[in-house]
């Protein structure tokens, strides 16, 4: 019974430590004042990292506790298009705004030695990205 005590606190504690970490990021990256500054709503901060956070602790507790819906048909397949989009808008702001406070696309500019056209390559890559995933749900093999 103390061991299992045990591993409950150490598990615990270090899901503390790693979702510190990662909220660590995602406020560092800039991500929620940014959006809040181009949607001109920055009395809302709060609000915004609240709504990430619960995100964050409600999707754990869903996959921890292996929670399933058990709804079938054109319902489930709403919810997953729904789910699979607002993900897919996180993943991407997010990985946008790490290469944003990393410099990477002006590293990439300069090292590649582009003078003009950056807009367009990432242009491309964002519409290459959502055209793999459209494939990908309309084909099933989504698992």
């Amino acid at each position: 019974m103390i061991g299992k005590i045990i591993l409950a606190i150490t598990g615990i504690g270090a899901g503390f430590i790693i979702s510190a970490g990662v909220f660590a990021l995602i406020t560092s990256t800039g991500i929620i004042t940014r959006f809040a500054d181009k949607t001109h709503t920055a009395k809302s901060i709060q609000l915004y990292e609240t709504i990430v956070i619960a995100g964050g602790i409600l999707w754990n507790i869903f996959w921890i506790m292996e929670s399933h819906f058990k709804f079938t048909g054109q319902p489930a397949k709403i919810f997953q298009g729904i789910m699979g989009l607002c993900q897919g808008i996180f993943v991407g702001c997010l990985a946008v705004a790490l290469a944003e406070a990393l410099n990477g696309t002006a590293i990439f500019a300069r090292r590649a030695k582009l003078q003009m056209g950056l807009s367009f390559i990432v242009l491309s890559v964002a519409v290459g990205k959502v055209l793999a995933s459209l494939l990908q749900f309309y084909n099933d093999w989504v698992n």
